[in-house]
């Protein structure tokens, strides 16, 4: 029976350690990350809603055109996008309210996965726009959702909130209906 050269045992225990060593340095830093509390945060174009909230839980009542009150638990994994208007919408607001249905219909077949709602006093010219054909129109009678509407005339702000009713994003007046469509491409797949 042949004796394993010494140098050539310790060569390859080296080999294999060096392998081990490879799978199991990034499953270390990651520990290492974790434990002194570091978190990745992605790119995302919305503010994290802070501290979370859930409507579902807090029982948030917004009452539709129709009579029946939205419910934030959606029986099916679904988003809901919410507008909130600003006083007076009118040109620019509406302006926003069609990017943002656009933003649905970019999702392709995952649009029926993205449910909107708009909040507040309907524009006059909603049903002639067609604004009702994409929107469940409904009214925050508790104000409960006050904290996110908008103060300025003619502006619109949005919140993304999860199928459970957590709120996920807020959309301040002003912010890029492209970003909120990468986000909600990222989101809903």
């Amino acid at each position: 029976m042949n004796t394993p050269d010494p140098a050539a045992l310790r060569a390859s225990r080296r080999k294999l350690l060096l392998i081990m060593l490879v799978f199991a340095a990034p499953i270390v830093a990651a520990m290492l990350l974790t434990f002194a509390g570091w978190q990745p945060s992605g790119k995302a174009n919305g503010l994290a809603v802070m501290p979370q909230r859930n409507f579902a839980t807090e029982q948030v009542p917004v009452s539709l055109t129709n009579g029946d009150t939205w419910a934030w638990r959606a029986k099916e994994p679904q988003l809901t996008l919410v507008a909130l208007a600003g006083p007076g919408c009118a040109k620019q607001c509406m302006d926003v309210l069609t990017k943002m249905a656009a933003a649905r219909l970019t999702l392709n077949q995952n649009a029926p996965r993205l449910r909107l709602l708009y909040v507040g006093k309907p524009p006059a010219d909603a049903a002639a726009t067609g604004m009702t054909n994409y929107w469940k129109l409904g009214q925050d009678s508790m104000g409960a959702l006050a904290p996110f509407a908008p103060t300025t005339p003619d502006s619109v702000n949005a919140l993304l909130v999860e199928s459970d009713g957590t709120a996920l994003s807020f959309y301040p007046a002003g912010f890029d209906p492209t970003g909120l469509r990468k986000d909600l491409q990222k989101v809903i797949r």
